[in-house]
């Protein structure tokens, strides 16, 4: 009764942001938009339900970004002059704070898999939920203050490189913390956090040697609500796909007497990887769906061949045919797992490569 109740009180407060935000922002919003604001109500409710420590999580993230709010006061000067905002709950503040605990949790689960005490694997996934809080927090944050700058300015914060590194490491996260919960076991993260780690790398070298931080107007292209949909069920593929990927690392490394008793058995190992790629297929499928409506809004055109829609098909091609041996012919084993791993470096190019070596209609995302 006591967590149902809980469930209720969470539902509840969800529902109120909603109406809030429905009260003070309806003139700003379409149908489509209305539309996405009560899903996210209604998915975040179900999956709040379902998942205790979310709870927490979102309750947590949106308390910091509600302080931070009022303690803008409405001028964006204040991320300077405010103590509180300039080293802990401006968007850049926030996000420099991901920044240092991901690679620290990283550090605690590698000391925890050999020390094998509770409390270092307890404190690795504290710091890591820890980071996973101040990325959200650091988004919702960076939303605000992009309309603080202006109201044509304004926008969701999903639309260039950084802001979707950001993302990356959020959505990978919070997927690993929610498998780590439910097999009961933090041998994974000293893998999966690496994946994260190397993303929170780009990201401070593209923070620091390209002013990346600093908020950007939309091109017109991105003017529209399909963003709004596209690009997070796009990062929940990419983060499915790199998480699976270092499941499969792990995987290999089970063949070896040293790293067995390290690891979950090869069998739980396969089960996840199986899950990830699935969940990630759905997603990125969708996301491919999404993407052509866009583009024949945007362009006139559901499909023009576009360097990064052709490596979308690819990367969807490739876990198509990757479920089809596993679930038509019954394959399992090492060939898979390399074949997540080589996934994996075919997603990266899709994401980032085509970015950085090709040009196209999709070059406003360009370094």
């Amino acid at each position: 009764m006591k967590v149902n109740f809980y469930n209720y009180i969470f539902t509840a407060l969800l529902s109120l942001l909603g109406v809030v935000a429905l009260t003070n922002f309806l003139n700003y919003m379409d149908k489509y938009e209305v539309t996405i604001l009560i899903a996210s109500v209604i998915g975040f409710s179900f999956l709040g339900m379902k998942w205790n420590k979310f709870k927490h999580f979102f309750l947590v993230s949106f308390a910091l970004a509600f302080l931070s709010i009022y303690l803008y006061q409405g001028d964006i000067s204040q991320a300077n002059s405010n103590f509180i905002l300039k080293y802990f709950l401006s968007s850049q503040s926030s996000i420099m704070w991901m920044s240092a605990l991901f690679p620290l949790g990283l550090i605690i689960y590698w000391f925890y898999m050999f020390v094998k005490q509770e409390f270092y694997g307890n404190f690795a996934s504290f710091l890591i939920w820890a980071a996973a809080t101040f990325a959200t927090s650091g988004l919702l944050v960076r939303w605000f203050e992009s309309y603080l700058i202006s109201i044509d300015i304004g926008h969701i914060p999903i639309s260039n490189l950084y802001e979707v590194f950001v993302l990356f490491c959020l959505i990978s996260a919070l997927i690993y913390l929610y498998y780590e919960e439910k097999l009961n076991t933090k041998k994974l993260g000293s893998f999966v956090m690496i994946i994260i780690n190397v993303a929170v790398a780009f990201l401070l070298w593209y923070t620091f040697t390209r002013g990346a931080d600093e908020i950007q107007p939309l091109v017109p292209a991105l003017q529209s609500y399909w963003m709004k949909i596209h690009v997070p069920a796009n990062f929940i593929g990419y983060g499915a796909f790199a998480i699976a990927a270092m499941v499969s690392v792990a995987y290999l490394l089970a063949d070896s007497k040293f790293w067995q008793k390290y690891i979950p058995a090869k069998e739980i190992l396969d089960d996840m990887t199986y899950k990830l790629i699935a969940i990630g297929f759905i997603f990125f499928t969708i996301a491919t769906i999404l993407g052509a409506v866009w583009a024949a809004e945007a362009w006139g055109g559901y499909w023009s061949w576009d360097p990064k829609e052709t490596w979308a098909l690819i990367v969807w091609l490739n876990y198509a045919a990757w479920l089809h041996l596993r679930l038509i012919k019954g394959l399992r084993g090492n060939i898979l797992a390399w074949w997540s791993i080589a996934g994996l470096l075919i997603t990266t190019f899709c994401f980032l490569g085509v970015n950085l070596f090709l040009s196209g209609l999709h070059s406003y995302g360009e370094l």
